[in-house]
């Protein structure tokens, strides 16, 4: 007998509240989170099996996604990078450690780099304004960089990936 993924579980976990939910009225948003939830994306396949259950036009629910900056149609890469473009982190040049980044990864922002290992965002602001610049690599915090030591930074995550450079 084999067993059931975690992500099985979810999934369908997800399409029992898609049966459930996706008659009633003003259930989009809901139907969204949780596949976002669910799949940390909204593939294109549960865009048309919402529009099934729940009688709502692609068009409509694209045009949902599509506004809603918390909605995304890619997967995320394993480590999410958080640049801080704040007032203080702007003033002290991320600009210059956004431009490494991108060079670095050959991605830009709300881009995932082709291994799948780094998807790159960009935050109004991390709350760290004495550490400026900073960033966020998931739930690690890096601050006062210089575009040297964010490239160090973003080479040790490789490695402990095992991503060649």
């Amino acid at each position: 007998m084999t067993e059931i993924s975690d992500l099985d579980k979810e999934v369908k976990k997800f399409e029992e509240k898609l049966r459930i939910d996706g008659k009633k009225r003003g259930a989009l948003m809901s139907l969204l989170q949780a596949a976002q939830e669910t799949y940390g994306y909204i593939p294109k396949e549960v865009i048309y099996k919402i529009n099934e259950e729940a009688d709502v036009p692609v068009a409509d629910i694209y045009g949902v996604i599509t506004f809603y900056a918390q909605f995304r149609m890619e997967p995320m890469g394993k480590n999410i990078i958080r640049i801080c473009e704040g007032t203080a982190c702007h003033v002290n040049n991320a600009k210059n450690i956004l431009a490494s980044i991108e060079n670095e990864l050959k991605i830009k922002v709300n881009e995932t780099s082709e291994d799948g290992f780094f998807t790159l965002l960009s935050v109004a602001c991390i709350g760290c304004c004495s550490l400026a610049p900073v960033i966020m690599i998931n739930d690690e915090t890096f601050g006062s960089l210089t575009p040297d030591k964010t490239v160090k930074i973003l080479n040790q995550f490789k490695k402990k990936e095992g991503v060649k450079k």
